[in-house]
């Protein structure tokens, strides 16, 4: 041991306990607007069935489409490889671990739409759907057939549609309530929003649903759908989707992008309206800075390609929804839009390739990093945040197992958890 050093100091502690008192709005400002994420399960995608044709078996079926369109396009690991570029090592376990998910859970969240999907239709017969949807999402839950997540999306807040909006919005809560009540997996998805005090009355109408049924405040979520120029610029300059954000009142739980009603909106040609166009970069990626450290996730959008048809235009759909899916991963947009069951296998694909090949360098980084072996990449506890979230999402989605997580790391589930999100409480991590 060296001498020790002289430690001296030339403040008075009262400046210290000055500053801290200066901050102490300013803390408490931080810990309400960036909670961070609240370390749930995020779906990797969500599927939108219109209001009138959802069906008892609509989640099944999605699942054996998606599984006959592998059967008939690509019947093996080494077709599906191929038409989609998959590494040979990976083929064998993506192509097990798709076919494996379709059979077991094909829908990760599903949305009953009421907007667009759904159209205008007479009061009485938009009632009746809506309390039909209200009973089907119960049913399926109460028998252990639901998506994890589930819900609707209404019409938005703009004048033409708000009052029938709002209706459908009452009669599906009210339906659920009358069924049993809320389920954990509800989702609430709020369209075309413009301005923030659009959100701040669907917030009032959350409030008075609570109120009207002695819920606890709050218990009501919902996700923003991001359609309109002026959600990502407002008139005065200002980002208006972090507003938005605020707007909610700690309710909102995603931004989802809306592909082509976004694109329409700032004046691009149909034939270039999509997900990868420079016009959806920018709004994904304010909505995504936007939305850092609030715990509001953010949704890639969807393609409006079809697989269907011959197996040479089904196999460049299953291309273009691939590449487009790995790119939004890439970028950290880890949900999208999945418009018909075709884009199941490729989804599931792309989501599977993505954490499978990525499983050993990430678990061995975040094992050196517990153990302080280093290697030759130094990394961060921010680092170790990101590295433990991308091997919860492949655990979550299916990619990946537990098992194979903690060989490879040392960690459990509750390492892996506490690493990942403040939220789960003090950091406990179990060494190998």
């Amino acid at each position: 041991m060296g001498q020790q050093e002289k430690v001296a100091t030339s403040l008075a502690g009262t400046v210290s306990e000055e500053i801290s008192a200066s901050l102490t709005a300013v803390d408490a400002e931080l810990a309400r607007r960036y909670p961070g994420d609240p370390g749930t399960r995020q779906p990797v995608h969500t599927v939108y069935v219109p209001g009138d044709v959802f069906a008892p078996g609509t989640l099944r079926s999605w699942g054996d489409q998606a599984l006959a369109a592998l059967d008939e396009h690509a019947p093996d690991a080494a077709s599906f490889a191929a038409v989609l570029g998959i590494p040979e090592e990976l083929a064998g376990p993506v192509h097990d671990r798709v076919r494996a998910k379709l059979e077991r859970e094909p829908v990760e969240d599903l949305r009953i739409d009421f907007e667009d999907g759904y159209g205008p239709r007479s009061d009485a017969e938009e009632d009746e759907a809506a309390a039909r949807a209200a009973r089907l999402v119960s049913e399926a839950y109460a028998h252990g057939t639901a998506a994890p997540y589930m819900g609707i999306r209404m019409k938005c807040m703009e004048a033409g549609v708000r009052d029938r909006g709002i209706r459908t919005t009452d009669v599906f809560l009210t339906g659920l309530m009358e069924a049993g009540g809320l389920p954990e997996g509800l989702v609430l998805t709020l369209p075309k929003v413009t301005y923030p005090e659009q959100v701040t009355a669907f917030v009032r109408l959350l409030e008075a649903f609570e109120k009207a049924h002695g819920l606890d405040a709050g218990r009501l979520g919902f996700e923003i759908q991001i359609e309109t120029s002026q959600s990502i610029l407002a008139a005065d300059g200002t980002a208006a989707v972090a507003r938005m954000i605020d707007a909610a009142q700690g309710r909102a739980t995603g931004l989802h992008y809306g592909t082509f009603d976004y694109s329409a909106c700032v004046g691009v040609s149909a034939a270039y309206q999509a997900s990868d166009h420079p016009a959806a970069d920018h709004a994904k990626a304010v909505m995504q800075v936007a939305a850092a450290g609030t715990g509001v996730r953010v949704s890639d959008g969807s393609t409006n390609v079809l697989p269907v048809g011959p197996t040479d235009r089904v196999h460049e759909a299953w291309r273009l929804h691939y590449g487009l899916t790995r790119r939004a991963l890439a970028r950290a947009y880890y949900q999208g839009w999945d418009m018909h069951p075709g884009h199941l296998p490729t989804r599931y694909a792309a989501v599977y390739a993505f954490y499978r090949e990525g499983l050993e360098p990430a678990a061995a980084r975040l094992a050196a990093y517990v153990a302080k072996a280093g290697g030759d990449v130094m990394d961060e506890p921010a680092t170790a945040k990101a590295l433990s979230g991308y091997l919860l999402r492949g655990i979550d989605c299916g990619a990946l197992d537990t098992a194979e997580v903690a060989r490879l790391t040392g960690l459990t589930r509750a390492d892996l958890d506490a690493f990942a999100s403040p939220r789960r409480g003090d950091l406990t991590v179990t060494a190998p």
